[in-house]
């Protein structure tokens, strides 16, 4: 079938319109991120006052806890006194506080941070502040973002409208080229942005994660507009070998996969930037009290968004290689022949099984295993922009000159 250009250049010019509706979205977390009021931190002291008003997150207390050992540590000591643990919180799980003693009397105390917020235990101290902890929703979705405030409202608005035209777009590619509208890399960055921006939305109403808005959508939309200056592929017919049923089925598993894990890459690096000023906090190199990261989540909440997110996207891309092998062995006659990206979906693979090993495992928690969930998007990355752009193999099919 020949390519419906009409319906062609009515996708491109509501793409340009959600990229326009995202930058709007965007300018409107900002606000909301440098003059909306700090709802959650009153939110949340409230919630510490009141004690058992609230049901409290166990996240949160073990963070509280982990943060007051290590208060408690660095207490004047007086001559002749042992102290245990100090400051010094253990990356991966528990901070030990020790109180002032005199002559031979050692006193140690300790706050063990379980669970979830073992990768960051104190993360709710001075390092993320205490503005942007994520409460457990008690109330509905629209009543949150109404009371929330303008610039939140006009955020979550505008994010809606932007991802109903980007999903205009994406729907009227794929009728202009009468399939699944992701047989190029400009196809797949489009599309995998649109998942993107829709998941993050998700986490948004469910967590009430505003905060987060700024970084995420600005993420999508440096993407998107990279698609659209630098990758841009006019609408055109599949290449033989890509005429399949099986396009439909791989690389939608692995489209929707990469959306997911866009988003995962962006909350690791919020944690990182939490997670070392908390250090330096702590290590007397920086100041508490950062009025701009006082407005995110605390790194112990961040470790947890992640660590759902990868644990979300993670089955989906598994699905997407067993989907593609399937493909190869009818098109190729063999399951797998480590065509170069193929061998990098596998090393991505490795690397996120990788991450949920290491964040199920206390040694490994904390920054390290955010490191290696980041070199696992480094490496799809690498395989989406360099390998099937640059190097020849079985699966050079970027549309990309």
């Amino acid at each position: 079938m020949s390519v419906n250009l009409g319906l062609a250049q009515v996708s491109g010019d509501f793409l340009i319109a959600a990229l326009v509706i995202y930058s709007l979205a965007v300018l409107a977390f900002a606000g909301d991120f440098a003059f909306g009021r700090p709802r959650r931190a009153a939110a949340r002291a409230d919630g510490l006052d009141a004690g058992a008003d609230r049901a409290v997150d166990p996240v949160e207390l073990a963070a509280v806890g982990a943060a007051n050992a290590a208060v408690a540590g660095s207490a004047a000591v007086a001559e002749g006194t042992t102290v245990t643990g100090g400051a010094a919180v253990a990356e991966g799980a528990t901070a030990t506080g020790a109180a002032a003693g005199a002559g031979d009397a050692a006193a140690t105390g300790a706050a063990a941070a379980t669970g979830d917020a073992a990768a960051t235990a104190g993360g709710a101290g001075a390092a993320g502040g205490s503005g942007g902890v994520l409460p457990a929703p008690q109330e509905s979705a629209f009543r949150a973002i109404w009371q929330a405030g303008p610039w939140v409202r006009a955020a979550v608005t505008l994010s809606a409208v932007g991802i109903l035209a980007h999903l205009v777009a994406v729907v009227t590619r794929g009728f202009a080229v009468h399939r699944a509208p992701w047989g190029n890399m400009y196809e797949f960055v489009t599309a995998l942005t649109c998942v993107a921006a829709i998941f993050f939305c998700y986490v948004l109403v469910r967590y009430r994660a505003w905060a987060l808005g700024v970084f995420v959508m600005g993420s999508v939309v440096l993407a998107l507009g990279l698609a659209e200056t630098v990758i841009y592929t006019a609408a055109g017919p599949l290449v033989p070998a890509l005429q399949s049923y099986w396009l439909s089925i791989h690389v939608t598993a692995m489209t929707l996969a990469t959306g997911i894990f866009f988003v995962a890459a962006v909350l690791g690096i919020m944690y990182l930037v939490t997670e070392r000023y908390r250090s330096r906090v702590a290590a007397g190199k920086a100041h508490p009290g950062n009025g701009l990261l006082a407005r995110l989540p605390a790194s112990a909440q961040l470790d947890k968004l992640t660590y759902r997110t990868v644990v979300f996207g993670f089955p989906v891309w598994t699905f997407g290689v067993i989907a593609g092998a399937i493909w190869a062995d009818q098109a190729w006659g063999r399951y797998w022949g480590w065509d170069p990206v193929e061998t990098w979906a596998f090393i991505t693979w490795v690397l996120y099984a990788t991450y949920l090993h290491a964040r199920a495992t206390a040694g490994w928690r904390g920054r390290r295993a955010h490191y290696i969930q980041l070199l696992g998007f480094a490496s799809l990355t690498i395989n989406m922009l360099v390998v099937q752009v640059f190097i020849t193999g079985m699966h050079s099919y970027a549309g990309v000159s």
